[in-house]
């Protein structure tokens, strides 16, 4: 199983680098896996993005439609592809602790 390290800490995680397990997430987690995604610091906008994710995949055990993202955070498009260049599919589902999305390349 790959792993991912930082800061001395190990995540499994599957061949794409989301967390294997996701009810292991924390808000220290999302810090370590940003710098994977070049993301220096998470600002409230990055929370707002990550924890409406996270909220939305605990309550229906699958990932925000991206226009539904949009809708509810208040976000453009544009907008959240500049808080997470890899797109909200990689970036924001990796940060937030959830699995790969599926459709997601």
């Amino acid at each position: 199983m790959p792993t991912f390290e930082v800061h001395g800490k190990c995540y499994a995680v599957d061949e794409d680098g989301f967390l294997e397990e996701p009810t292991l997430w924390n808000e220290d987690v999302a810090k370590d896996f940003a710098e994977s995604e070049a993301i220096a610091d998470l600002t409230p906008e990055h929370w707002k993005v990550i924890n409406y994710i996270r909220n939305y995949y605990l309550q229906f055990g699958i990932a925000p439609m991206i226009r539904k993202v949009c809708k509810e955070t208040g976000f453009k498009l544009n907008e959240i592809y500049k808080l997470f260049p890899s797109g909200p599919a990689k970036g924001a589902c990796k940060l937030a602790g959830l699995p790969k999305p599926t459709g997601c390349v």
